[in-house]
């Protein structure tokens, strides 16, 4: 099936977002299990793998519609020194990729291209889980403290 315009360059922009997102959560996981915080690795690899996920949909989905997934580029990816910054340029990086998502549904719908456009919010409801996760962590993080906070995290288990 032929993308109506725009639909590819779209899906591109968010797949580079996506294998980002991949990176960057791997990177946080190997950084907390380093700092010996398993729940936190453990939670940062699932995290990775519903990248993985989306990034596998939407290849498939721009090579459906006859175009070509870009897999070689990726944004700057956020490291940190600390916990905290990880958690914060996460919540960022979520946050920009909502609004790229809700660009590409608008575009989508603007196009009639409703099956793209059911992908890219399903990916919405994901990316907005994500991003309350993050800021339930660093508001837990103002009420009882980073140390009391990662205390909690050394241990594998539910996160």
């Amino acid at each position: 099936m032929r993308a109506k315009a725009g639909v590819v360059e779209f899906l591109n922009q968010v797949l580079k977002s996506e294998l980002t997102a991949v990176h960057q959560y791997l990177l946080h996981a190997a950084l907390c299990k380093h700092w010996g915080y398993a729940r936190l690795h453990e939670h940062f690899g699932h995290l990775a793998g519903e990248e993985v996920s989306h990034s596998s949909g939407l290849i498939d989905h721009v090579l459906y519609l006859e175009g070509t997934p870009d897999v070689e580029h990726l944004d700057q990816i956020a490291g940190g020194r600390t916990m905290e910054d990880l958690l914060k340029a996460d919540l960022e990086f979520e946050r920009d990729d909502v609004e790229l998502l809700r660009k590409g549904i608008t575009h989508c719908s603007e196009a009639g291209d409703f099956t793209t456009r059911h992908l890219l919010e399903h990916m919405m409801i994901d990316t907005e889980q994500h991003i309350d996760w993050f800021e339930t962590q660093l508001r837990t993080i103002e009420q009882v403290g980073l140390a009391m906070y990662l205390a909690e995290h050394i241990q594998a288990g539910s996160s």
